[in-house]
């Protein structure tokens, strides 16, 4: 009878065991990771008149036919490691630039076709 009762007892500290070590691991998860830095994007003229898609890793920031004049775009730093893709819309080529993990003001470039960036810190 008394072993029932310690068997009992054993079992409910277990449970409660587990339940605390469930909503620990839980509130860890739940924290916001940001990260220090910025993407500074400049897209020359160069581009005038093309059908674009400005990707930084998966996100999507700009899908349109480029201006006539210099295009800024400013992303703050969301992932450890970043990668700019310039996205031809009329033949689907894609151009892909690791860029900086401190962040850094990068300007874009097309000459003869050749898409090229500038990276400064």
């Amino acid at each position: 009878m008394i072993l029932n009762g310690v068997l009992v007892f054993a079992v409910f500290i277990v449970v409660l065991l587990f339940l605390y070590i469930a909503f620990k691991f839980k509130r860890d998860a739940e924290k916001i990771i940001t990260y220090e830095g910025k993407y500074e994007i400049a897209l020359s003229k160069d581009f005038a008149g093309q059908s674009l898609s400005i990707y930084v890793n998966d996100s999507l920031l700009l899908n349109q036919v480029m201006p006539d004049s210099v295009l800024h775009l400013s992303v703050d730093k969301f992932a450890e490691e970043s990668v700019l893709m310039i996205v031809d819309n009329n033949t689907d080529n894609t151009t892909p630039f690791n860029l900086n993990p401190e962040g850094s003001k990068v300007t874009v470039k097309n000459t003869q076709g050749i898409i090229s960036i500038i990276e400064q810190q």
